[in-house]
């Protein structure tokens, strides 16, 4: 269990912290120093100086590369040393948050009535399981879903009680990935970062899907220093910068920026749209400004970002509704600041409390380490990119088309449509059955029928991939192409959905079509995307753009040298030439 106490501040500049940044760096190196594990190759800024305001990466070392699927972490602060300290403990979060699910401390494996059994009264109650998925179901069903699979039972600290309760951890790694996760100089600095981040991402979903309009921030009601002077460094430059109250009624304030420059926008930048939260309204539009200047390459390198908590805009056209709403002044944002941390978070936790949420924070704090980690959760609340019809039967359902053997995933669905007859997501797990099965033409036409059933362009659009996807697993690449045309019709942001389509036309000798699939992938949804550079680079050559094809596969194979296929292909272009 979890024991918090008294947390006062020493740094307030940017960030409200228990020490200064450069101490957090020294200390958490110095300690990194004196293991033989291999966690951090380095940290080096990134920024190209334009704002002035300073971004960093850190670097895995090869140890870490071995538990995280990400190879750097990118910081952000008023300061370079902020900055710094920032990608650093970055790091620190997500690799005790990977190699705490890898050693599994403390958790128990098991089916919903055994953990009942097991745990008794310490057990999270069904009621807080249907609340983070915003479902009604009665009790009995929701077990007999809940038993479908076996779980891992973990102890978390209700904050607000100070009791340790029992929760099966993977239901919300499962809704929430590892957004929560947190590190920090202290367990309360921890866990109230954490919860902001909770609260920021709930308040970005509300809004996103009800796109009505909110509070514009007035800039001339900043006094605090810092904050009128990363203003400045925007606007100084010439780029928009427009902050909005998304707090909706939160105990602590969260703060939106959207952010372009005219001079170059689109061709060497984009409009890039983030949020803050955090304990008073100064430091959350602190944090939006800086995580603008860290997602945009300082609006003159070509950078793209990949959109997480809100939406990316490709033309000013479409902000519409977020441009409108009346003007208020930065402090009519709610506050709970404190020169005490401990203080700010039980604040944000009460008043969570009185609008029916509860915050649980798992110790993840990796034991080499010793830097206090955290994973938060607060059932019930939103996130963009959870499905927007979630229940307990879909994503148990997507567990057990996914994880699960077939004879118990078989059963699972079985029970699963007694519970949700008709239900439509009941096809589409199906052929993901199938389809792991290698059945490809039974789970073509599960998924086929599975498309029109789905409530939301974004399922429909998966439905219509994998329909596609089917096709390409035979090789028939012909009968590939309609359900990829349709999945990117439906969901234009999905690179996956470009990158096969572009794939299936080459197959097809469509090369110009090819091309254009993966021109519009690194154009506008990811750059750095090294074999989307040596697709085209192939096109390129086949449709005789000799040039072309060399710039683009030299280009890709500058960020992987391992894709052979564009050395070898570019080792013939420059042999003819």
């Amino acid at each position: 269990m979890i024991r918090l106490s008294s947390c006062p501040k020493h740094y307030t500049a940017d960030q409200d912290k228990v020490m200064t940044p450069s101490e957090t760096v020294a200390r958490v190196k110095a300690r990194l120093a004196e293991l033989d594990t291999h966690i951090l190759a380095e940290t080096r800024r990134i920024d190209t100086g334009r704002l002035g305001i300073p971004v960093f990466l850190s670097v895995c070392g090869e140890d870490a590369r071995r538990f995280m699927p990400t190879r750097k972490q990118m910081g952000k602060g008023a300061s370079v040393e902020q900055a710094e300290a920032s990608a650093l403990m970055e790091l620190m979060e997500r690799y005790s948050y990977w190699t705490f699910w890898d050693r599994k401390p403390d958790m128990v494996r098991c089916t919903w009535s055994q953990a009942v059994e097991r745990f008794g009264d310490k057990l999270v109650g069904l009621d807080v399981i249907l609340h983070s998925v915003s479902e009604s179901l009665p009790h009995d069903n929701a077990a007999r879903i809940m038993d479908l699979t076996e779980w891992w039972f973990c102890p978390a600290t209700d904050i607000h009680s100070g009791e340790e309760r029992i929760i099966p951890l993977d239901w919300f790694r499962k809704l929430g990935e590892f957004n929560g996760s947190s590190a920090g100089n202290t367990d309360e600095e921890s866990i109230f970062q954490g919860a902001c981040e909770l609260v920021e991402r709930h308040v970005c979903c509300v809004i996103d899907r009800a796109c009505k309009p909110v509070p514009t921030i007035s800039p001339a009601s900043f006094t605090d220093p810092v904050l009128v002077n990363l203003y400045s460094k925007f606007t100084d430059n010439g780029i928009v910068v427009i902050l909005k109250d998304f707090s909706q009624g939160m105990p602590v304030p969260t703060v939106a920026a959207i952010a372009w420059d005219p001079a170059t926008f689109p061709y060497q930048s984009e409009i890039v749209y983030t949020a803050g939260t955090a304990s008073s309204p100064v430091k959350a539009a602190v944090r939006a400004l800086t995580e603008v200047a860290q997602l945009a390459g300082d609006f003159e390198s070509g950078a793209c970002y990949e959109a997480s908590g809100l939406p990316k805009y490709a033309r000013t056209e479409e902000l519409g509704w977020l441009l409108e709403g009346p003007e208020v002044n930065l402090d009519e944002l709610p506050s709970v600041e404190h020169g005490d941390i401990y203080e700010e978070l039980m604040a944000l936790v009460r008043g969570l409390h009185t609008q029916g949420y509860s915050l649980y924070s798992v110790q993840t704090t990796n034991p080499e380490l010793n830097v206090s980690a955290n994973y938060n959760l607060v059932p019930g609340f939103q996130f963009r990119e959870r499905d927007k019809n979630a229940s307990l039967g879909l994503f148990v359902g997507r567990i057990l088309s996914e994880e699960c053997d077939a004879q118990t995933a078989a059963q699972g669905l079985s029970v699963l449509e007694e519970i949700y007859p008709h239900a439509h997501f009941l096809p589409f797990f199906k052929g993901m059955l199938a389809l792991r099965a290698e059945a490809f033409d039974e789970a073509c036409l599960l998924f086929e029928q599975a498309e029109p059933l789905q409530p939301e362009a974004d399922a429909k659009g998966l439905a219509a991939f994998y329909s596609g996807y089917c096709h390409t697993l035979k090789e028939d690449w012909r009968a590939a192409l309609p359900g990829l045309d349709r999945a990117v019709a439906l969901c234009p942001e999905m690179k996956e959905y470009f990158n096969f389509r572009g794939v299936t036309r080459f197959k097809l000798g469509m090369y110009a079509e090819a091309a254009e699939d993966f021109r519009t992938l690194i154009k506008d949804l990811d750059k750095g995307s090294a074999i989307d550079l040596a697709n085209l680079g192939l096109c390129c050559k086949f449709l005789g753009q000799r040039e072309e094809a060399e710039e683009y596969l030299t280009a890709a194979l500058d960020i992987d040298p391992s894709i052979g296929f564009a050395r070898e292909h570019l080792a013939e272009l420059k042999q003819e030439r």
